[in-house]
């Protein structure tokens, strides 16, 4: 007789329906993660990532292809640079660490770099925290190369691999984030610093949790190191990022997230999301999940121009960008927004009701005097 179902084990064979039986689980990344924290209310992006979805794929099959993901080229000089920095058992990055974070700790004279090897993500994810444990007895310098780490998300578990992980002489642990955009000057572009540091600041979640269950527990640095190449050459050089408030932002926006079970509930039966479906079916079983759309969604999410199209042939307010959407209340829609400037429906004492009809009068007062002109 078979063994009954556990929950997780429901959810799984639930989740693997859903993606389709034959094709295999796309991980969710910290970037992935990062981009999913900040659109909480998106349901569609939840479930498909949780189910491990290549939404890549799904978007090609729904005829939206996407153009978001890096180049083949931008991929191969990335794992370049990271060599280069992690060579000679990370000789460089240690000094990296030292300089910019812990000066006051004896100079790293070469580091422990324990194997991480393991079978299965949840096999890493074992080993990487018993070789944080190990470090911390050391009481030496250790670098973590690609660590795995977990993360709660949703209901689901979410397997993570920062570049790195150090671990200080006094146990303290620092995430490190290396990438391959340039330094100039000793700054970098602000936006590409500011996904960095929202990457980060899952990984030091996810560590946090594995803080948690050692005793004592270690302390996890909220001033991760972001290594990059300097100016125009490929010599590493790097800056310390406090992620304070990407890591707040990032745990309440996690905590909010509809748990993935209550969503994968609520599909109709039969639902699949395999990209050799009927392009059809295909369209109905993305449907049948709520999206959130904004055009922030476009630098962070495959799906974007298949949502961008259908949010616009709806003609919701949230295709205007989350602030336009912010200011307009209950209108949810363009034609609610436009009949209310009309004046034809909307109640009189709601403020963006009444932002909106004198925004009207203003126009057309405005449009009177260039026609008297």
């Amino acid at each position: 007789m078979p063994l009954p179902r556990t929950r997780g084990t429901a959810l799984r064979q639930r989740l693997a329906e859903l993606r389709g039986p034959e094709v295999p689980a796309k991980a969710l990344d910290a970037r992935a993660l990062a981009a999913l924290a900040a659109n909480p209310g998106c349901r569609r992006r939840a479930i498909l990532d949780g189910a491990g979805v290549n939404k890549t794929a799904l978007a090609s099959a729904l005829g939206s292809p996407s153009a978001f993901g890096q180049s083949q080229f931008a991929l191969t000089r990335g794992n370049a640079f990271e060599a280069k920095v992690k060579a000679d058992g990370g000789a460089e990055l240690l000094r990296l660490v030292h300089e910019r974070l812990d000066r006051g700790a004896e100079p790293p004279d070469g580091a422990h770099v324990p194997d991480l090897t393991a079978i299965g993500p949840e096999g890493r994810t074992a080993r990487t925290a018993l070789a944080l444990r190990e470090a911390g007895e050391a009481q030496g310098w250790t670098l973590l190369d690609h660590p795995m780490l977990a993360l709660d998300v949703a209901g689901s578990p979410a397997f993570l691999e920062p570049d790195a992980v150090v671990v200080h002489p006094d146990g303290s642990w620092t995430v490190v984030e290396i990438k391959s955009f340039p330094m100039l000057d000793g700054s970098a572009d602000p936006s590409k610093v500011g996904a960095a540091a929202r990457q980060a600041a899952v990984y030091v979640l996810a560590l946090e949790e594995v803080a948690a269950r050692l005793e004592p527990s270690p302390r996890v640095r909220h001033r991760v190191l972001l290594v990059c190449p300097k100016d125009f050459s490929n010599l590493p050089t790097a800056s310390a990022v406090d992620i304070r408030k990407q890591r707040a932002v990032t745990a309440r926006q996690l905590a909010r997230l509809t748990r993935i079970e209550d969503i994968a509930e609520a599909l109709p039966e039969g639902t699949c999301f395999a990209p050799d479906r009927p392009a059809a079916e295909l369209a109905a079983a993305v449907e049948s999940v709520p999206a959130t759309y904004a055009p922030e969604c476009l630098s962070a999410c495959e799906l974007a121009f298949h949502c961008r199209d259908r949010s616009r042939a709806a003609g919701q307010v949230t295709s205007l960008g989350r602030s336009v959407r912010a200011e307009l209340g209950g209108l949810t829609t363009v034609e609610d927004v436009l009949a209310a400037a009309r004046g034809e429906t909307g109640d009189p004492d709601d403020p963006a009701v009444a932002a909106l009809r004198r925004a009207a009068e203003l126009r057309a007062e405005a449009l009177g005097v260039a026609a008297c002109r």
